[in-house]
C-alpha cells in the first residue's frame, strides 16, 4: 500500500458506511483517487468486494496500532523566559489545564496509557504524574550541554509503534488514533521562514532553505516498521557524534534532502506553540503562569501593566546568570536574573554597594534598578554594542586604558574579595565529594604556598572588578559617534589589589606567556617591573584555581563548562611552574 491508500483505509476504517464522495470530503483526497485507491486496496485483499475491511486489513491495522508515546520535556525552554525560570513550560497553565496533562489525556483517550516522559530541567516537577498517569520518566542528566536528540535517544528502546511529542504544542483536537497504518512527521499548511522542510506534490517532507522557509514544524510524528528501526539505529549512531550535541531529533530523519516519512498536513489554526512569554499571553491572557516576580518587578519599576512589556527575548546564557531584553515606553531594556546556586556565590547588597560606588564615574553600564536582596537587575540597552577582542590590539588599548583609569580612582568599598578564602569557599559548597582531578590535592599545596609571595608584593588594595574579562568591556557609541568602553557585571568586585583584574583578564582568554607579557606591556605602558609581572603570574595560577573550584561546584549543579574549566585547573599548575622558574630566574 502507498500512504495515500494507508490513510484512506484508515478513512474507511472510521466512517464504514461512507460512501465514496462523503470519503473524498473526510479524508481531502479528490475522488476520482478515492475510486482509484479502493480498487488498488480491494486488488489488494484490504477491503472486500462491498468495500469493507478485510481479515488482511484488521491484521494490518492491529499490528501497526499505537502503542506508546515519547514525550520530549527535558530542556530548558529558554525562549520562555521570564518563566522558565520558574517551571518547565511541559507545565505550564494554558486555558485552565496544564499542557502536558492535556496531551496525557488526548493519548488516553486513544488508549495509548504507556506514556514516557524525558525529562532533565526541573525533572522533580513531573514526579506526580507517574502517580496520576502511570506515566515512565527518563532522565536526560546532559539536558544542558545536549538538545533533544539525545533525549530521544534515551528513549530509543520504546521507538516502536510509537508517537513522538513535543512537550510545547496545544492541539485543539485530539490529534492521536486508535488506527496509525504507516509513520508521519505533522506539519502545518502554514508557511515558516524558519522551516527546514516543506512538503511536495507527492506529501513528501524535502528539505528547504532558511531563506525560502517551508511549511511550520509541529513536530508531533508516528513511528512504526522499518521507519522506526532506521531511526533508532541513526540515533544511536548520531548520539555518539560531537557534532550532533545541538540537533534536534528531526535530523536523524534527513536522508541527504529528503526524510524518511510522509508529511501529515494539518491546519495551523488547530495546533499552538507554546514557546515564548508572549505567546502564552497572547494565547490565554488569563493563564495564571503569566504572574511572575520578574514581569512585576519591571511593571512595578517602570510604573506599566504586564501587557506593555514586550519583545521579550532571552539572551545568551551567561555562566552565572540568566538574561533577557524587553522593551517597554519605546526603550529597549535587560532583566538579569541570577542563574542556579548564585545566591551562595554571590552577596547581592554587596553588589549593589559596588554599583552605588562607581555610578557617576563613567566606568559602568547605566543601572536602572537593581535589588540588593533578589539580585535582580535591570540595565539600558546599548544598540550596536560588541565586545572586546582578546587578540585585537586596538581593542586592548582601549580596555587596559580603561582598566587603569578606573584603578586609579581608588574607590573604596567596604568589603574585600579574600581569592584564597573564596578557594576554600567553593571547594566547601562540594560538602565533601572528592574533585575531578586525581592530582588535586597535590596542585592544591602548590598554589596555596604562593600566598606568601603575593601579600609580599602586593600593592595597594581598592575596588578591583575581578571579572574584568573581555566579554565584561562593551564598545558603543556616544551620540557624537565617539567610541565609549563600559566596564559591565561587577558581581564579584571588592577590594583587593588591581593587578588581580589584569590576571582574571589573561585566564579568561587562555592567554600564554608571551600574551600575557604583551597585556602587561599595554596596561603598564610599556614599564611593568619584573616582579609585578611574575606577581600576575602569581595571580594566574590562584585564579585558575579559584575558578576551577567554582566550575566544580556549579558541575554539582547540572551545569557544565567543558574546556574552560580544564583550561582553569591547566593555569593553576602550568603558571605556578612558570612563577617558581621566573622566581629562581630574578631571584626574587
Amino acid at each position: 500500500m502507498t500512504s495515500i491508500e494507508q490513510d484512506i483505509l484508515k478513512c474507511i476504517w472510521q466512517n464504514p458506511s461512507a460512501g465514496q464522495r462523503l470519503l473524498s470530503d473526510l479524508s481531502g483526497f479528490s475522488l476520482g483517487l478515492i475510486n482509484k485507491s479502493i480498487k488498488s486496496l480491494t486488488s489488494q485483499e484490504f477491503l472486500d468486494e462491498n468495500s469493507q475491511l478485510t481479515v488482511k486489513a484488521k491484521d494490518e491495522i492491529k499490528n501497526k496500532a499505537p502503542k506508546r508515546a515519547i514525550i520530549l520535556a527535558a530542556g530548558f525552554g529558554m525562549r520562555m523566559v521570564p518563566v522558565n525560570l520558574e517551571r518547565p513550560k511541559a507545565l505550564l497553565e494554558v486555558r485552565g489545564e496544564i499542557l502536558i496533562e492535556r496531551m496525557i489525556r488526548h493519548l488516553h483517550e486513544v488508549g495509548v496509557n504507556e506514556i514516557y516522559i524525558v525529562v532533565g530541567f526541573l525533572k522533580e516537577s513531573f514526579d506526580y504524574l507517574v502517580d496520576k498517569y502511570g506515566v515512565k520518566l527518563i532522565v536526560n542528566d546532559l539536558y544542558g550541554s545536549k538538545n533533544n536528540l539525545h533525549s530521544l535517544t534515551l528513549a530509543a528502546n520504546y521507538l516502536e509503534n510509537v508517537y513522538v511529542i513535543p512537550c510545547d504544542i496545544w492541539c485543539r483536537e485530539n490529534p492521536f488514533s486508535h488506527c496509525e497504518l504507516h509513520s508521519w512527521y505533522m506539519v502545518s499548511e502554514e508557511a515558516c521562514k524558519g522551516s527546514s522542510v516543506r512538503v511536495n506534490r507527492k506529501m513528501e517532507l524535502t528539505s528547504a532553505s532558511s531563506v525560502s522557509g517551508g511549511n511550520q514544524m509541529i513536530g508531533i510524528s508516528y513511528l512504526v516498521g522499518e521507519v522506526a528501526s532506521e531511526l533508532k539505529r541513526r540515533l544511536l549512531s548520531f548520539d555518539q557524534k560531537s557534532q550532533y550535541e545541538s540537533s534536534f531529533w528531526e535530523e536523524a530523519l534527513f536522508d541527504n534532502s529528503r526524510i524518511t516519512i510522509p508529511a501529515k498536513l494539518v491546519r495551523s489554526a488547530d495546533f499552538f506553540e507554546i514557546n515564548t512569554y508572549e505567546q502564552l499571553r497572547n494565547f490565554d491572557e488569563n493563564s495564571n503562569h503569566l504572574k511572575t516576580d520578574a514581569i512585576d518587578v519591571i511593571a512595578n519599576c517602570f510604573k506599566v501593566a504586564p501587557r506593555q512589556i514586550v519583545d521579550i527575548c532571552v539572551l545568551k546564557k551567561g555562566m552565572t546568570n540568566r538574561s533577557f531584553l524587553f522593551s517597554c515606553k519605546g526603550k529597549k531594556y535587560i532583566m538579569r536574573i541570577p542563574g542556579e546556586g548564585t545566591s551562595l556565590l554571590i552577596n547581592r547588597k554587596n553588589e549593589a554597594a559596588v554599583y552605588q560606588a562607581v555610578s557617576g564615574k563613567g566606568v559602568c553600564d547605566d543601572v536602572v534598578y537593581i535589588n540588593p536582596e533578589t539580585g535582580y537587575k535591570i540595565t539600558s540597552f546599548l544598540e550596536g554594542v560588541r565586545v572586546c577582542d582578546p587578540v585585537n590590539d586596538d581593542d586592548l588599548l582601549q580596555c587596559m586604558d580603561k582598566l587603569r583609569y578606573f584603578h586609579e580612582l581608588k574607590i573604596s568599598v567596604d568589603h574585600e574579595f579574600d581569592i584564597f578564602g573564596q578557594i576554600a569557599y567553593y571547594e566547601s559548597l562540594w560538602n565533601g565529594a572528592p574533585s575531578v582531578f586525581r592530582d588535586y590535592a597535590e596542585t592544591k599545596r602548590n598554589v596555596l604556598s604562593l600566598k606568601f609571595f603575593i601579600e609580599e608584593h602586593a600593592g595597594e588594595k581598592v575596588l578591583t572588578h575581578i571579572d574584568a574579562i573581555p566579554d565584561n568591556f562593551l564598545f558603543s557609541k556616544g551620540s557624537s559617534g565617539e567610541t565609549i568602553v563600559s566596564l559591565i557585571d561587577w558581581e564579584y568586585a571588592g577590594m583587593q589589589d588591581p593587578h588581580v583584574d589584569l590576571a582574571m583578564f589573561c585566564i579568561y582568554s587562555f592567554y600564554d606567556k608571551e600574551q600575557t607579557d604583551h597585556l602587561l606591556n599595554i596596561y603598564f605602558q610599556g614599564n611593568c617591573p619584573d616582579v609585578v609581572r611574575v606577581k600576575v603570574y602569581a595571580y594566574m595560577a590562584v585564579c585558575g584555581f579559584l575558578w576551577s573550584n567554582w566550575c566544580e561546584y556549579k558541575r554539582s549543579l547540572g551545569v557544565e563548562f567543558g574546556e574552560y574549566h580544564l583550561r582553569q585547573y591547566r593555569y593553576a599548575k602550568d603558571f605556578f611552574k612558570l612563577v617558581v622558574k621566573e622566581r629562581e630566574l630574578l631571584n626574587i
